[in-house]
């Protein structure tokens, strides 16, 4: 997997390089499909600089090879004022696309199942506030942390998901795909630690199979105050000077945010007042609907209690449903499952009596219309319900939780990524694309740079061209990292252009990944969902820098060919009628 995704090659023949103007789209494009990039960056910048007529200097000796690179950097930076007038032509990406890591077929798609939270439920902000201030109140009150910790807010702007927590040293992580940490995305406490400081903690910064064994992942839309939590109740330990063990710091904030869930203190603080928390989204039951009278089977697997689900529910959709229960649109509704734990145990299935609030003790050998089961195991759901895993599609947000266990019982996955459409819309927006672009060129140059020029042969103009190439790279770099979160970056790209190891997780255990469930809406009940032929990084991202100068170029030739034709009729016209 990780073969197929890296950084795309640097390569001598970056000035002699072809491209080919298939596959040009404008507007959205359908989800992944305007992705598809029609020329590598080698090519793209190649020809760039080549259709400019850029001098020819020589290739006599470094101080030659670094002119020539120069020459090129400042036309480099005069085309950057050219890239505004382009971004009009170029292609966007769907914020509510789907897109596709594995190929699939949804007229083979028989069977829907979701999980509830941030799957069909849609949350406010404000609910992350109200875990971390309970979970917070648990350590004090009943772990007997120092009252101190009290005085923290949940900071909204500061946690991402996908982070790792080591619990050896008591840092947050980033990584990449390839398990390195982001540079700038290392925090102890609530302080960012400097590249010096990571390579001096960790030697390297590259995690080993050792170091991993450390980190524990923090991956679903709930880990945002746990994360928040983590960095908070670390830094007042150092601020307050206290010795304290880092993985008794993560065990103690986990069993607090397990309380707050397993006790039902953010259930019913979510019920009490459901106008601040849960947002109503008639939509989705639209596509439901749209699901069943396709002739598609339904069912609801989360690990909820069904109280909290029925009431969220009935919330969310009592404008819309009428007098009819919930209930009705699906196959089979099962709470408390005790995912991952339902994939490979073999509990039984509990029959929960809704009116006594309790659970049958008769054997459940099969689900019945109108009722509520409890507990139970993959290996009892397939053999009761005879669906076969293919033709079974299931939605969630916690990629371990949720998906794995399904991914590898053979059925298909759905990743329900809500930051998914805002990362999107602020890739679409002309300013990243314009730094974007800019990145890219640099890169380039960069990557030639120091292919051509032997570190023994380096003079003053090479030492000085490098460092404004690195100086240019870090601007946009940095630009582009504060549009997203200023704290971590984007959630499925690392500042350096390579896939988060958040989205390296995506590729494993998700078929598909959207915004919401109710994207599905957009496309025909049969329609084949393919991977973007040409994917580098993940489908959703378009690679900009490169489409601009694909733009530019295709409208070159364009003028060129014209010109010919021009002349050819004129000397046709000579001929004919002798002028």
């Amino acid at each position: 997997m990780a073969s197929l995704r890296r950084q795309l090659p640097l390569r001598s023949s970056l000035l002699r390089a072809k491209f080919s103007t298939s596959g040009l789209q404008k507007g959205f494009g359908g989800g992944c499909y305007s992705q598809n990039a029609s020329m590598s960056s080698d090519q793209s910048v190649g020809k760039l600089l080549e259709e400019e007529h850029v001098p020819d200097v020589g290739w006599l000796d470094s101080n030659d090879e670094v002119a020539k690179i120069r020459e090129k950097f400042d036309f480099a930076k005069k085309s950057f004022l050219k890239i505004p007038d382009t971004l009009d032509r170029m292609p966007k990406m769907n914020p509510k696309g789907i897109y596709v890591n594995k190929n699939l077929r949804l007229d083979s798609i028989q069977v829907y199942g979701f999980d509830y939270d941030y799957t069909l439920a849609h949350y406010s902000s404000s609910l992350q506030n109200l875990i971390y201030d309970m979970a917070k109140q648990h350590l004090v009150n009943e772990l007997k942390y120092p009252d101190g910790c009290l005085a923290s807010k949940y900071d909204q702007s500061f946690p991402i998901r996908g982070l790792y927590y080591d619990k050896l040293k008591g840092c947050l992580l980033k990584l990449d795909f390839f398990g390195s940490i982001e540079p700038d995305g290392c925090y102890f406490g609530r302080r960012k630690l400097s590249r010096k400081e990571i390579e001096e903690l960790y030697g390297t910064r590259h995690i080993g199979r050792d170091q991993a064994r450390e980190l524990v992942g923090l991956m679903d839309f709930f880990c945002f105050s746990e994360v928040c939590l983590i960095a908070d109740i670390v830094q007042y330990f150092v601020d307050a000077k206290l010795e304290f063990d880092a993985s008794y710091v993560y065990q103690d904030v986990r069993r607090a945010i397990q309380h707050v869930h397993k006790s039902g203190l953010v259930h019913r603080g979510i019920l009490s007042d459901p106008d601040k928390y849960l947002v109503k989204n008639g939509q989705f039951l639209s596509f439901l609907k749209m699901l069943r009278e396709n002739g598609k089977k339904l069912f609801l697997m989360t690990n909820s209690p069904y109280y909290f689900v029925d009431g969220g529910m009935r919330y969310m959709l009592e404008d819309s449903l009428g007098g009819d229960s919930w209930r009705e649109l699906f196959e089979v509704v099962i709470a408390k499952a005790n995912k991952p734990d339902f994939y490979t145990s073999e509990h039984p299935f509990r029959c929960y009596d809704i009116e006594k609030d309790n659970l049958a003790f008769y054997k459940v050998d099969k689900f019945l219309p109108d009722k509520v089961y409890y507990h139970g195991c993959l290996k009892s759901f397939l053999q009761i319900t005879k669906w076969n895993g293919p033709e079974v599609i299931y939605f969630g947000d916690h990629l371990f939780s949720d998906l794995r266990g399904p991914s590898k019982a053979g059925w298909r996955t759905a990743a329900i990524i809500h930051e998914l459409e805002h990362e999107i819309k602020i890739q679409n927006e002309d300013d990243y694309r314009f730094e974007q672009a800019k990145f890219h060129i640099i890169q380039e140059l960069l990557g030639k740079l120091h292919s051509t020029v032997s570190t023994r042969d380096t003079c003053d103009s090479y030492k000085s061209l490098l460092g404004e190439l690195n100086e240019e790279r870090q601007n946009a770099r940095c630009t582009m990292r504060n549009m997203f979160n200023k704290s971590f970056g984007a959630t499925f790209l690392t500042d350096t252009g390579q896939e988060s190891a958040f989205a390296y997780h995506i590729h494993q255990y998700a078929d598909v990944y959207t915004s919401k469930p109710e994207n599905f809406m957009f496309y025909q009940p049969e329609a084949w969902l393919h991977v973007p032929y040409d994917v580098k990084i993940m489908p959703h991202h378009l690679k900009v820098g490169f489409k601009i100068i694909l733009y530019v170029i295709t409208y070159k030739i364009l003028l060129y060919m014209l010109s010919k034709f021009c002349f050819w009729h004129l000397q046709v016209s000579s001929s004919l009628f002798g002028t």
